[in-house]
């Protein structure tokens, strides 16, 4: 456009945000409390403002202006007016610029003044003065994109149904910094996922599902910023609808958009599925001493949640100063317009919720029914897709593990415990090893559940790498800047004689066995598997177990740590075969219990000895050695057959309902199945055995 408009037309009140429709751009933000709200207008450079419009309303609490004229391009910002009342949970300063929390870029870059803060900081009085010096021209703006319409491609999603899912957690950039074939121009980026190189790998592996760290547009906390570090991870977010320009290869917003579409479309043309890590528990503005960036200057007290006893105080349930209230409407919706967007423009195929339990609080504490849970389950667009929660939080009553409703997925920690303290030998009986391989009934069978709903894991992003859990009984995260304060303390690990590193080849055998185990574990137990990327080929962080902000080699893969330890990758491939032909391995629902006469497939516990485990058995720590066989039905005879050998040395089993096949065993994924019928078998030390009948057996092609 080449002159302003003298005035604002009255605009529509939705859709939320800046959208291109009718000869114009029609802007609508929500504010409850704010007394009027300003359009400010801004040259290509960002920082030199043209023009400023009072917004019409508002209506139902939605401000609204129609610039007749504007095109997508226009960089823009709001100031809201109101009181200046901590006390009251009101922080309106109209000295500061504010983003559109609908926007769908960000320009400029955000340095640590300041400036952007609401309030003096520094000041005996603390937050309760507001600071009056204008930040327009250094503050961070938004910029009104094209509709870029529908996903491309997506009426061609996989739709993997759960039981076939397999996850593979991974960063974007530290996947891909040193995977080689890679780019270098396209290293660290989107675009890097959908290189053939990338997608290789995905497809030996056999997983099913790429589960991304969080993508949307982050901003470095004070704390790191100051030590020269950055939030690598990219937890702590402001722009939800925008892809972080950190992981695109692709200098331009619009473009970076693009880069993220196209890089979904090609892995669903691979038959890959894309969830991604969501934020909904906290923004970057942090706590009463943090930023005024967007939502705190808007309607603090409406996008919050604020202590009862002091509305100047924010409720912290995330640890990183603030909360958001999705029990509040506008803000419920907000979530809901933000998951839709990124299904239906970005193409994902799901979400993992970080923190979870902070979008079913209301003021009695976490209900299953909570209204954002009500609205997802009957969302037209949202009910179709991967919901996956991390089931804890660090308010009260923050540990909700086995109380999502409906068909979310949740993280089960306890699975991750209890498996690696039996391969571990911390005192694990099988009896917690059995109950958490076979779906965790005592915490999902209820409500109509099914052990789908466990997503079961040894490792993740958030502690030790699996080579470090076998090498490492104590983190070492000096690097963080936190004299190792930070990070979990007490992790189940194990380092077989020696801390760290090591030449001695008894103990780097020991570790590889008790990887694979753990690896072979997650793949054959009843529930959703997920890995970890690397660990399938030993990546170390160095004993590092909370690289948030180590955007370096400690946080990157180390691929050439599958030049020590190729097997552990075949293996893993190998599994995810076995999975996809041995539909007892990823059942649906819950084996039958012992005794049932129907046509439920059953699970029957065996001693090494070849006899029924009886009570005394589950309760002899003496011994950890056990077999389950599984039989579709009560009248067939048992078809698949795993041993479990947590211990130092082979031990001789007796195998009942023999005769048997080896069909794949974690200390040799290189070997074929066996043909040779056994009634019993040597499984070796730290390891794991999986048979078939003699007459069921099927060769494992990765």
């Amino acid at each position: 456009m080449n002159a302003l408009p003298e005035h604002l037309e009255p605009g529509r009140d939705a859709p939320l945000g800046a959208h291109a429709n009718d000869g114009g751009v029609n802007f609508a933000v929500f504010s409850q409390r704010a007394q009027a709200i300003e359009l400010c207008l801004y040259a290509e450079d960002g920082s030199t403002e043209l023009k400023r419009y009072r917004l019409h309303g508002p209506d139902d609490g939605i401000f609204h202006g129609f610039l007749d004229g504007a095109v997508p391009g226009l960089c823009y910002g709001y100031r809201a007016y109101g009181d200046y009342r901590p006390e009251n949970g009101r922080r309106f300063n109209a000295n500061k610029l504010l983003l559109d929390p609908y926007t769908r870029a960000i320009e400029g870059h955000f340095d640590w003044q300041d400036e952007h803060h609401g309030c003096l900081r520094d000041h005996p009085e603390g937050d309760r003065l507001p600071d009056d010096c204008d930040n327009g021209s250094s503050a961070l703006k938004s910029r009104v994109l094209p509709d870029p319409g529908i996903a491309p491609g997506a009426a061609n999603r996989p739709r993997h149904a759960l039981a076939d899912v397999v996850l593979y957690e991974l960063h974007v950039k530290g996947f891909s910094m040193q995977l080689p074939g890679i780019p270098d121009a396209l290293r660290g980026s989107f675009a890097a996922l959908a290189h053939p190189a990338a997608i290789a790998h995905f497809k030996k592996l056999g997983v099913t599902t790429l589960s991304l760290l969080p993508v949307q547009y982050a901003l470095n906390e004070r704390h790191l910023a100051e030590k020269g570090l950055v939030n690598y991870w990219g937890y702590n977010p402001i722009g939800f609808f925008c892809p972080d320009p950190r992981l695109c290869a692709a200098t331009t917003a619009e473009t970076q958009r693009e880069e993220f579409r196209q890089m979904v479309q090609t892995l669903h043309a691979h038959g890959l599925e894309v969830v991604i890590d969501v934020v909904f528990n906290h923004t970057a503005e942090g706590g009463a001493d943090g930023p005024t960036l967007c939502f705190r200057g808007l309607d603090n007290a409406s996008w919050y949640m604020l202590a009862p006893d002091d509305r100047s105080r924010y409720e912290n349930h995330s640890g990183c100063g603030n909360t958001l209230r999705v029990v509040h409407p506008r803000v419920a919706q907000f979530v809901m317009d933000v998951l839709r967007y990124w299904v239906e423009v970005m193409g994902v195929d799901g979400f993992r919720f970080d923190l979870a339990p902070v979008l079913g609080r209301t003021r009695q504490g976490f209900d299953a029914s909570a209204p954002f849970f009500t609205a997802l389950r009957q969302d037209p667009v949202l009910a179709g897709v991967h919901w996956i929660a991390e089931p804890w939080d660090t308010g009260p009553g923050g540990y909700q593990l086995g109380r999502f409703p409906g068909k979310f997925l949740e993280w089960n920690d306890r699975f991750r415990d209890a498996v690696r303290g039996y391969w571990l030998g911390t005192g694990v009986s099988r009896g917690e090893f059995a109950r958490r391989v076979t779906g965790s009934s005592d915490v999902f069978h209820h409500g109509g559940r099914q052990p789908v709903a466990s997503v079961n894991f040894v490792a993740a992003h958030d502690g030790f790498t699996l080579q470090d859990a076998v090498s490492y009984t104590q983190k070492r995260n000096q690097a963080n800047g936190e004299n190792n304060r930070d990070g979990h303390a007490h992790e189940t690990s194990a380092n077989f004689g020696v801390e760290g590193d090591t030449v001695d080849a008894g103990i780097l055998e020991a570790r590889i066995r008790v990887r694979r185990a753990l690896l072979a574990t997650v793949m054959v137990a009843q529930g959703t598997p997920m890995l970890n990327a690397g660990d399938e080929f030993g990546n170390s962080q160095d004993g590092n177990n909370n690289a948030y902000c180590q955007d370096n080699p400690t946080g990157w893969l180390d691929w050439s740590a599958g030049d020590r330890d190729p097997g552990t990758a075949l293996l893993v491939a190998k599994l995810a075969a076995l999975r996809r032909i041995n539909p007892l391995l990823r059942h649906p629902r819950w084996f039958a219990d012992e005794g049932d006469t129907g046509s439920t497939p059953q699970l029957h516990w065996y001693s090494a000895a070849g006899t029924r485990m009886a009570i005394p058995d589950w309760h002899d720590r003496t011994d950890s050695v056990f077999a389950c066989q599984v039989q579709n039905g009560a009248e067939a005879v048992p078809d698949s057959c795993i041993v479990f050998n947590p211990q130092d040395a082979a031990r001789t089993v007796r195998l009942a309902h023999g005769p048997w096949r080896i069909v794949l065993d974690t200390t040799a994924p290189e070997a074929s199945a066996s043909h040779e019928p056994i009634y019993d078998v040597i499984v070796p030390a730290h390891s794991l055995v999986i048979l078939a009948r003699a007459q069921t057996v099927q060769e494992l092609h990765p």
